[in-house]
């Protein structure tokens, strides 16, 4: 029998870590590779963590709010299990021994674990795209150091990944947009939409932010810039496509003219199984694609007017990692003060091109962002900057 690939997962609560463990689960139940549970860490939901752990049994139960740590130790008390709280502890328990760290953690928040697994040389398994997009360099320059290996989770880049080879002759990258749930609606419409609107995802689940941002197309904005990263790939050689299916995932175009395409349902279970089963593939319950059934693929260019989050990646990553660390950090803002009902659903791009703006025209486009606190830094000037923008000047872009 094969020795058990031990896997960490970093916010394990999550949309991404919920299906990664039902992915190990069914991976364990068919005779695959199997699996064992190092790390569970999640950010504050002590009942749902405890009941994981309970259920996989893992070394150690992180949890980052500290406040929750006496509620998720008297749920495991008697368990065998350990558990720790606080933003340190969630660094130091992905440097635990395992041969995969699953990198899920929402948000720029996610940085210093995934940094802290790849100086340690662990494989990350990376969904958090935040984190290349603050980080990218600072965490690509780590891996090359220490000999870990960055695998792609999200379904684009991962459908870029399966679809590259060894990337002689290539032309171009395509990654692909659903369109989310305001694909053809109106100025007018999204300048009212309510946040309940813009995280009714047409196919996808995902946790409030991420289909916010997908709703934006910010989503796609960062995917962008993560593609640039991790395929060492020039954003005027990466495209954005609306397919409005969600089937084909990425595509990679080479220089006689060929196009090698990836394509599955949307189900999130298939690439993180493809990231946590490399090389091998994992035998999981995702239903089958039937293209005869869907009977038509569509595609169609971005509309920059309703969706400017695409040209605002495009120049956030041409003022270097500085530049893509305050596009994310004002959009992280700006989608919390929308949840929050303190602006409207056009404000978070104009914040967040506003911020950018700000940052170009100061001296802080200077930093090299090569450590965390210049990163963390320029993280706070696009939060504060954002939130002051909002604070200022409520629903300005939506009139």
């Amino acid at each position: 029998m094969a020795e058990p690939r031990r896997i960490s997962i970093m916010g394990s609560t999550g949309s991404i870590g919920t299906s990664a463990l039902d992915v190990v689960a069914q991976a364990n139940a068919a005779g695959d590779t199997p699996f064992e549970i190092v790390v569970l860490a999640a950010g504050k939901d002590a009942a749902a963590l405890a009941e994981q752990a309970l259920a996989v049994r893992p070394e150690i139960a992180v949890i980052a709010d500290e406040s929750q740590l006496p509620d998720l130790r008297k749920r495991l008390a008697g368990s065998g299990i350990e558990t720790a709280g606080g933003a340190s502890a969630i660094t130091e328990s992905a440097t635990r021994p395992c041969d995969r760290v699953l990198a899920a953690i929402v948000g720029a928040a996610g940085l210093a674990s995934t940094l802290a697994a790849v100086r340690q040389g662990t494989d990350v398994a990376i969904a958090n795209k935040e984190s290349i997009v603050c980080g990218g360099k600072l965490i690509l320059s780590e891996a090359a150091k220490s000999g870990a290996r960055i695998l792609p989770v999200d379904s684009e880049h991962s459908g870029i990944f399966q679809s590259i080879g060894d990337g002689r002759s290539l032309e171009k990258l395509s990654i692909t947009a659903s369109g989310g749930p305001f694909r053809t609606a109106s100025l007018e419409k999204m300048a009212g939409a309510t946040p309940a609107e813009a995280a009714a995802h047409p196919n996808w689940a995902m946790g409030i932010k991420n289909s916010i941002d997908s709703a934006t197309l910010m989503n796609k904005a960062l995917e962008f810039i993560e593609a640039a990263y991790l395929f060492e790939v020039d954003a005027a050689h990466i495209e954005v496509l609306v397919h409005p299916q969600s089937i084909i995932h990425g595509m990679a175009h080479f220089t006689d003219g060929s196009v090698i395409a990836q394509l599955s349902m949307p189900d999130m279970r298939s690439p993180i199984a493809y990231a946590l089963g490399w090389p091998d593939r994992l035998t999981t319950n995702v239903a089958r694609l039937d293209l005869a059934a869907l009977g038509r693929l569509d595609f169609e260019p971005v509309d920059p007017a309703r969706f400017p989050a695409i040209e605002l990646a495009r120049h956030a990553i041409s003022l270097g990692t500085g530049g893509t660390t305050v596009l994310n950090s004002a959009n992280e803002a700006a989608v919390s003060a929308f949840i929050a009902g303190q602006c409207g659903f056009l404000d978070i791009s104009w914040a967040v091109e506003e911020a950018l703006s700000r940052f170009s025209s100061g001296n802080m486009a200077s930093l090299a962002c090569d450590t965390l606190d210049e990163i963390a830094y320029l993280d706070q000037f696009g939060r504060d900057t954002a939130t002051e923008l909002l604070r200022r000047a409520p629903s300005r872009a939506g009139g």
